[in-house]
């Protein structure tokens, strides 16, 4: 059985949650005056004299708390998270930390979160919660079963997320997009480099083309909708930029210099329309702005096309059956 001393746990409550966030959750929060809100909790304000969940009245000051309390974490977890240690096996001796005797303002500082060593989550034995949340977003289960069967997709172990990789040209992982399969929490990997994107590689590989998307599942969304016939065939790359960063499409450019032509398929909003005006100005490619069809993004469009479809479905066999 698994479990962490008292020392761990104290050192553990010396990490403030809004250190926590800005450090590991930092995609997820936005500033409102003097404190943050976590965008898939929108009723969940991070200050530095702690958190508070308004719509459940309640809170606390540490980023232990926060993890037990809104992520969900069991204390071990917790604990082992936030100090980057193993917990301790029962009949085994604890081992001393060199760290347990240091007050809390002699810690060695965080390092920046690009200069933290890459920890991609570990991954589960299947991938069955991942398939499931993926199709219940509308995407083709036989592009999710090629992402997982080329190694950029697969379910994490603790939290059964999904985790979509980024590689180097040497084949390597060097970025993880973590997605939540059931609620809207989503983050990058600690030492994630957007510069490795991930991304859907076309049949032809020799084509001249790639589309960019905010996030693998707007990517996928866009393949499904292609595949289905509602959109004309792209046989091109389908990159995502991990949110609004163009340093994966120039890393992408870099190592593809037959790529003439750039679709641009972000969201219509000013983070989508300013990152389309920065790869606009890109040297090397003409760029063309494509926008969805219906919905926000790109998954919006693909969800509201099914039910769509749904619909005209239920109608021609309630038709069928009064002909009889």
């Amino acid at each position: 059985m698994s479990y962490v001393n008292k020392d761990q746990i104290e050192r553990a409550r010396q990490v403030s949650a809004l250190d926590y966030v800005l450090r590991h959750e930092h995609d997820n929060v936005k500033r409102v005056g003097m404190q943050y809100r976590l965008r898939d909790h929108d009723s969940l304000s991070v200050s530095e004299k702690g958190w508070f969940w308004h719509s459940q009245d309640i809170g606390g000051k540490t980023a232990l708390d926060f993890l037990i309390d809104v992520r969900g974490y069991s204390l071990v977890d917790a604990v082992c998270l936030l100090l980057g240690e193993q917990p301790h096996r029962s009949g085994e001796p604890d081992k001393p930390n060199p760290k347990a005797k240091e007050q809390p303002d002699q810690l060695t500082p965080k390092p920046p979160l690009e200069h933290l060593p890459f920890a991609p989550p570990r991954r589960n034995r299947n991938n069955n919660r991942v398939i499931a949340y993926l199709q219940s977003r509308g995407i083709d289960k036989g592009l999710i079963q090629n992402c997982i069967e080329r190694g950029d997709l697969y379910e994490s172990a603790n939290y059964h997320e999904c985790v979509f990789k980024g590689k180097d040209s040497e084949g390597r992982t060097r970025y993880s997009a973590i997605r939540s399969t059931t609620t809207k929490f989503k983050r990058d990997a600690d030492g994630s480099d957007k510069k490795y994107s991930f991304l859907l590689p076309p049949d032809d590989p020799d084509s001249t083309d790639v589309a960019v998307f905010e996030s693998p599942i707007d990517a996928l969304s866009h393949q499904t909708i292609c595949l289905r016939g509602y959109l004309p065939p792209f046989d091109g790359w389908r990159l995502s930029l991990g949110g609004t960063s163009v340093l994966g499409l120039e890393y992408f450019l870099a190592n593809h210099p037959n790529i003439a032509h750039c679709t641009i398929f972000t969201d219509d909003d000013d983070a989508g329309n300013k990152v389309a005006d920065r790869i606009a100005e890109l040297p090397g490619v003409t760029t063309e702005r494509l926008f969805t069809p219906m919905g926000n993004d790109w998954n919006d469009a693909l969800q509201d096309i099914l039910r769509a479809e749904r619909t005209l479905n239920r109608a021609h066999n309630r038709a069928r059956e009064e002909r009889g």
